[in-house]
Parts: C-alpha cells; structure tokens; sequence
C-alpha cells in the first residue's frame, strides 16, 4: 500500500504539476489585475460584514470554516518538513504559492457562490456544483464529488489526528488511542449537530488559536531580533539556490514550499470554496474576496510565525536529495511538530512540547471538522440534495473510525495518504476553474462597477450572460 500510495504522489506532484500551479495562479492574477493587492482593504471589511439567515452562515462564519480547513497540522508540522526537505528556501516558496494562490481562491469561491443551490435547508456549493452548472459536464462533476469524498472522509483526517497523537504522546506521554478516542468523542458531538454548529464552533476556535500562536511567535521573534535580517536574507537566497548551504536544493526548494504552501492554505484545491457557498451575501465576489484574505491569514501568518520560530532559533535539520545532514541542530529523527517543540523551548525551558500539542490539537482538530462538512457537502451533491440520514450517518461513522486510525497510525504513511488525496482535488479543480475563470471575471468586474457608482453591489447574472446560476435568479429575489 505505502509504495502504491508513493508512486501515486510521484505522479500527481510532479514537477509539471507543481509549476502549473504556480502558472495557474500568476494568470488568474494578472487577469484579476492582483486583486489580492488592489482590494486588500476590502477583504477586510467585507471579513465583517456579511450577514447570516435560516439558510446561510455569515461572511465571517465561512471565512472561519475555510479557515479551520486551511489552519492546521500543515502550519507546523508541515511547515518544518519543507525547512526539512527544501531548506530555508521552501518558506518564500510558500509565501509565493500564497500570495498568488488567493486569486485561485477568489475565482473558486465566487464561482462557488454562483452556482449554489439550496438543500436541506441550506445554501450548498462548490466544485461539484459549478463543474455541472457552468461546464455542463456532469460525469466529469461527479468524479470530483467522489474524489472529495474519499479525500475528506478517508485520505486526509488521518494526518491531522495523528499529528494531536504524536504532539500529545511528546508532550504529555498520552497513549495515541486514549487521544484518538478523545478526538472522536468530541468531534462526535459538533458534527452530529449540523453545519450551524460547525460554524459556531468554528468561529470562536479559530480567531483565538491563530491569534494565540502568532503572539508567542511575535514573543520569539522579538526575543531573538538580532537574528531577524539575517534569516531573511537565508529565506530568500536559499529560494534562489545561491546560498552557499543550501544552493543545490532549489528544485526541492521549489517543490516542497509549493506542496506543502498549497496543503496548508488549499488555494484552487477546492476546499474553501464548499463553506464559501454557504456565506449569506448579496454578490458572489463578496465572500471571493473574504476567502482570498484566508489565503492570507493562513501561510503568511500562521505559516510564517512557526517559520520565523523555527529558523531564528536554528531549531531545524534539512537534509540533501541523496538524504545526508546539510544542516543537523537536532537528533537525527525529528522533523515536523519536534522542530517548533525545540524552537520554543529554547527560548521557554519546558514549555515548547506542551504549548505545540495544545496548537496541534485545535489547528488539526478544527480541520478534520471542515473535512466532515465538505464531505456532506458532496454527499448532499450526489444525492441530488436529499436527506438521507442513512448516508450522513454512514459518512460520519467513516471519519470518524479513519480518525482515529490516523491517531494510532505511522505518521509517513498518514503524509503519504494525505498527499494523494489533496492531489486528486487538485488537479481534477485546477481544470474546472480555468476552463470556468470567465464567470468569476465577470462577476469581479460587475462588482467593481457598482462600487465605483456607490452602490452595495447585487448580484444579477443575467445582465452578465451567466446561465445556470439558478439561485440568484429565482432564489434570491424572493
């Protein structure tokens, strides 16, 4: 299984892939004229404003189920393996995949909004939908429906769940099945409660633990200022291979900061587009804007406080593609969640091992709980917006059995089983939104335009040739 698994990765994150990625996002920029620099204030006031209803979630709820999605084990352990493998470099790749990558995140988002529907009650979206609604192929749209299933609901919890197990088991020497059961029980009780209750979990879990991490990471930063110019300068000449150290290792550099950049802040995965769906506004480029300010707060915040921890304490090993030491601070076996460990420590005696567990748990906890609600999501998709309790129990069953697997499971394979299953969105998304990037321009353009003429901006698809957006043109006007 783990050489099926690892020759399955060597083809979905080949180096074709990870340039068109790059690609993909630097055209969507220049098409968006970077929107993600003209419209930065704007995300942010949009972050507070929309509203939410009987069948919508707030701007600002989305945002914060995105988030849970995009926050968690990737910001520390995943961080530290790319130092690992692609050195110093691999952060400004990171940075670069992010900072491009929110124009993707726009263009799925507000695609997203859309060509949602109501089921059940509720607003629902994302790729499934608008790869039906706007390419007409529906084949091609349940593929990635099945794909996001197995991918939320078998492939991708069990890296989260067993970075808490392994951050729990290091810093308070709890059995990984005492924490697994821990996990499940709890995750148990916010996703049997529906979508409102992942919303309102989410938006009290997430602003506090990002906050809460950055601050110590501020604290480090400040404590070791001295070092600051000069990781700096390591970032960036270690991303351009004309480091001494670390010059033979740009194409690791290159491709470890974008894979592990886009596991992190899942820009044009798809993902952030399902709670997108979900938020109650006026214009699909709204809440566009509000996930591309994700992008944001995910890698060139949380990402780079556990960077900044990591590299100016020089708490960190990497390693050369033929897989000797370039760089050896710490015993040979650690990498992941032991390099912020170290870091912290460091400059806190004792504290660092509980401080990343009690991080781990909340980044990687709030994950797998966005990982439930994309999965019904696609469930809802495939059932044509039934209610079938049979099939969401099912679904929940699954997660949570494969959660707490992943709890008491060897971490390579978790990677290597995550890896493959946000390789499979990624690609199968990467197409549906380039091929359906003129709606979401449209819609983009429309709304520059009625805030130039002082208006709220409001949706009308019709006056913009978007067929099928079958909500905002009977739904909504009611």
């Amino acid at each position: 299984m783990e050489a099926f698994v690892t020759w399955l990765n060597s083809i979905l994150w080949s180096d074709p892939v990870i340039y068109g990625l790059l690609g993909v996002g630097l055209i969507f920029s220049i098409l968006t004229r970077f929107l993600q620099v003209r419209h930065f204030k704007e995300m942010i006031r949009l972050m507070f404003k929309g509203e939410k209803s009987d069948a919508g979630v707030s701007s600002f709820q989305a945002m914060s189920i995105a988030l849970s999605g995009r926050v968690g084990t990737g910001n520390i352990a995943g961080v530290a393996s790319a130092i690992f493998y692609g050195g110093p470099g691999a952060v400004f790749w990171m940075w670069a995949i992010a900072f491009i990558g929110a124009s993707s995140a726009f263009v799925e988002s507000t695609l997203a909004q859309i060509y949602k529907t109501k089921q059940g009650g509720q607003y629902r979206g994302g790729p499934a939908y608008y790869i039906e609604k706007g390419m007409g192929v529906k084949w091609f749209a349940v593929l990635f429906a099945f794909a996001a299933l197995i991918a939320m609901a078998i492939l991708m919890p069990g890296v989260q769940s067993n970075a808490i197990a392994g951050g729990m088991a290091n810093a308070f020497n709890i059995n990984p099945a005492v924490t697994g059961v821990m996990i499940v029980v709890l995750l148990a009780f916010i996703i049997f409660g529906g979508v409102k209750r992942i919303a309102n979990a989410a938006q009290i879990i997430v602003p506090f633990m990002a906050i809460g991490y950055i601050l110590l990471a501020i604290v480090i930063v400040i404590m070791n200022i001295s070092e600051l110019p000069a990781v700096i300068s390591l970032i960036f000449r270690s991303a351009f291979g004309v480091d001494q150290v670390f010059g033979g290792l740009l194409g690791m550099a290159i491709s470890w900061g974008v894979k592990r950049g886009v596991y992190s802040n899942e820009a044009g995965q798809g993902t952030g587009a399902h709670p997108a769906a979900a938020a109650e506004v006026s214009h699909p480029a709204k809440q566009g804007l509000v996930q591309a300010f994700s992008v944001y707060i995910d890698t060139l915040l949380v990402c780079s406080a556990t960077a900044f921890m990591i590299l100016m304490t020089g708490m960190y090993n990497t390693q050369s593609e033929d897989g000797e030491f370039l760089v050896q601070n710490l015993p040979a076996q650690e990498v992941g969640p032991g390099f912020t460990q170290a870091a912290i420590d460091s400059v806190f005696p004792g504290i660092g091992s509980g401080f990343v567990a009690i991080a781990l748990f909340f980044f990687a906890f709030t994950t797998i709980m966005a990982y439930y609600y994309i999965a019904e999501t696609n469930i809802f998709y495939l059932m044509r917006g039934k209610t079938s309790p049979i099939a969401i129990n099912a679904l929940r069953f699954i997660l949570l059995v494969t959660t707490f697997y992943g709890a008491t499971n060897e971490s390579a394979l978790a990677w290597a089983f995550g890896d493959a299953g946000l390789g499979i969105m990624v690609w199968l998304n990467i197409i549906a939104i380039v091929i359906l990037a003129k709606p979401a321009l449209l819609a983009l353009k429309d709304y520059e335009a009625q805030k130039k003429q002082g208006k709220d901006p409001v949706f009308d698809p019709k006056a913009l040739g978007i067929k099928n957006a079958d909500f905002w043109e009977n739904e909504y006007k009611k």
